[in-house]
């Protein structure tokens, strides 16, 4: 931490540190970074290690696309053991994992407890919306290449998409979570959706249809505006999707990005 806090020092920045409050409340577990054996974060009783005269503020993160109540019950499970170190620090950041702008987040609730941590530890309390910003926004096109039916009865029938799972929305694959679907009926024909890569796990998900998809219609995946842009990968090749902004006033649609197997090439060499 010493040679850290030299170099911050040097450019007049802050220092803080990440604590682990090995407090969470999100089900599956590959999503918190508040397990015992999380990489995120030093274990909260190993701050006695540290020089905390040194430190200006203190994160923590432990919320998942949650709403305001785990944020409140981790703050309970913390601030004893935080009073310590309190009269000697800045600010306190309270992580990411909060979903802000969906309906039915409390968001009365969340002003009041900032303001009433702000008021209890004179600090700059900050939290990070990050994915909220975008919820529900964006959306992924594809088109179907191919289409057939298993010779299983049991087996869905299967359509080959452009969009590709493992290049495109690895988050499907690594979560693992199923986009929602454009237009997507409660029945319908059952249709698994894969991409076109060389991988048998490059499969989107299964689907309702009102009626079979034909080559060449489009499809619409939802809420892709945040974690499919920024993990893409050119996985053998595959082409990633262009970049569009749509007017909804106007009906104008402009490519503001496009890609080519260069763009892959050139990332090899």
């Amino acid at each position: 931490m010493n040679t850290f806090y030299d170099i911050s020092k040097k450019f007049n920045n802050e220092v803080g540190i990440r604590i682990n409050p090995l407090y969470s409340e999100v089900e599956i577990n590959k999503y918190s970074s508040a397990g015992i054996s999380s990489r995120l974060g030093v274990h909260l009783k190993d701050l006695i290690n540290y020089d905390i005269d040194k430190i200006d503020g203190i994160h923590f993160h432990s919320l998942c696309e949650q709403n305001f109540k785990p944020l409140e019950n981790t703050w309970n499970e913390l601030k004893n053991s935080l009073a310590p170190l309190i009269p000697n620090i800045k600010w306190i950041n309270l992580g990411g994992g909060h979903h802000i702008t969906r309906k039915d987040y409390q968001l009365n609730e969340l002003k009041y407890f900032l303001k009433q941590v702000s008021n209890e530890t004179n600090c700059q309390i900050y939290i990070e919306p990050g994915e909220a910003v975008v919820l529900d926004s964006g959306i992924l096109v594809g088109e179907i290449l191919d289409f057939f039916k298993p010779s299983n009865p049991l087996s869905p029938n299967i359509a080959i998409t452009d969009i590709s799972a493992t290049s495109h929305i690895p988050d499907v694959i690594e979560a693992p979570y199923r986009p929602a679907l454009l237009n997507e009926p409660d029945n319908g024909h059952k249709i698994i959706l894969g991409g076109p890569s060389c991988l048998a796990v490059d499969i989107i998900g299964e689907y309702n249809f009102t009626d079979i998809p034909k080559i060449g219609e489009r499809v619409a995946l939802l809420d892709q505006a945040h974690y499919t842009m920024v993990k893409t990968s050119f996985f053998n090749g595959v082409k990633l999707p262009s970049i569009a902004i749509w007017d909804s006033k106007t009906d104008n649609l402009e490519i503001v990005k496009s890609f080519s197997f260069k763009d892959f090439e050139n990332r090899l060499s």
